[in-house]
């Protein structure tokens, strides 16, 4: 197991946002977390890099335990894991090679020639070699998701968190974008955890799936055996619908 999640527990202001959560996910796998917005599954990428440490439980990559390591060791931990945000966050005032290479230029000491050519290699993986001169402010939406998985492969990371990774594209992006997640995944042989609530993203693109509910995951397996589930929980979230338990749940809390 690269990563291991055992009886998280977190609170903000006294309101449990993950409650007992455990998962485990091998080297080279792609699992993807469903669940609805605001089930806490950006707060377990969170842990995962150390950004939020638990109340209880642990998260371990490579069998360390995160929160228990220095700030040494947490930046070396950190130079193995990239992260894909859903909006890019993409620098503004930096043109596309700068917003690539800024984790190289800013932590390593290899050359300016050497960042170049990563970048460039990073941008040919995702299709955009020859934009490095380019502003964010020149890209459509899809372009800048593709800038922000360059910037993340650029360190050649062993694990790729991504949030939300299709929100806010037209549906073919968002389909490209998938196939790219997939292709980087087969070529770079890379840990990868996508956070997503779109289910044709999910069943593409994912090894595993976990379902989230209530803090907790209460469903892993093939995207087949998720989407053939009988769990009432899990069959309204994959199949969009309306009324069922969850929405029973929310109701019956208002």
């Amino acid at each position: 197991m690269i990563i291991e999640i055992h009886k998280l527990y977190k609170k903000f202001n006294n309101l449990p946002v993950l409650n007992d959560l455990s998962l485990n996910i091998d080297k080279g796998q792609t699992c993807v977390i469903i669940g609805r917005s605001g089930c806490g599954k950006s707060v377990l990428l969170k842990h995962i890099v150390g950004l939020l440490k638990p109340d209880k439980g642990k998260v371990l990559v490579n069998h360390k335990e995160v929160a228990g390591l220095s700030e040494l060791e947490l930046s070396s931990l950190r130079s193995k894991i990239s992260m894909v945000f859903q909006g890019g966050a993409l620098f503004d005032s930096m043109n596309v090679t700068e917003n690539v290479g800024f984790s190289l230029i800013e932590h390593t000491h290899i050359s300016q020639k050497e960042i170049l050519e990563r970048v460039e290699e990073s941008l040919s993986l995702v299709g955009l070699g020859g934009i490095g001169n380019l502003m964010p402010s020149e890209l459509s939406g899809g372009m800048k998701k593709r800038v922000a998985l360059a910037r993340a492969i650029c360190i050649r990371p062993e694990i790729i968190l991504y949030d939300e990774p299709t929100t806010g594209v037209d549906p073919i992006a968002a389909d490209s974008i998938n196939e790219l997640i997939r292709s980087l995944h087969d070529k770079l042989k890379v840990t990868s955890i996508v956070v997503t609530h779109d289910m044709k993203s999910a069943y593409h693109i994912a090894d595993k799936i976990a379902m989230m509910y209530k803090g907790r995951i209460i469903l892993e397996g093939t995207p087949r055996e998720i989407r053939e589930s009988k769990d009432p929980v899990v069959h309204q979230f994959i199949n969009g619908i309306a009324k069922g338990p969850i929405t029973e749940a929310v109701d019956n809390f208002k």
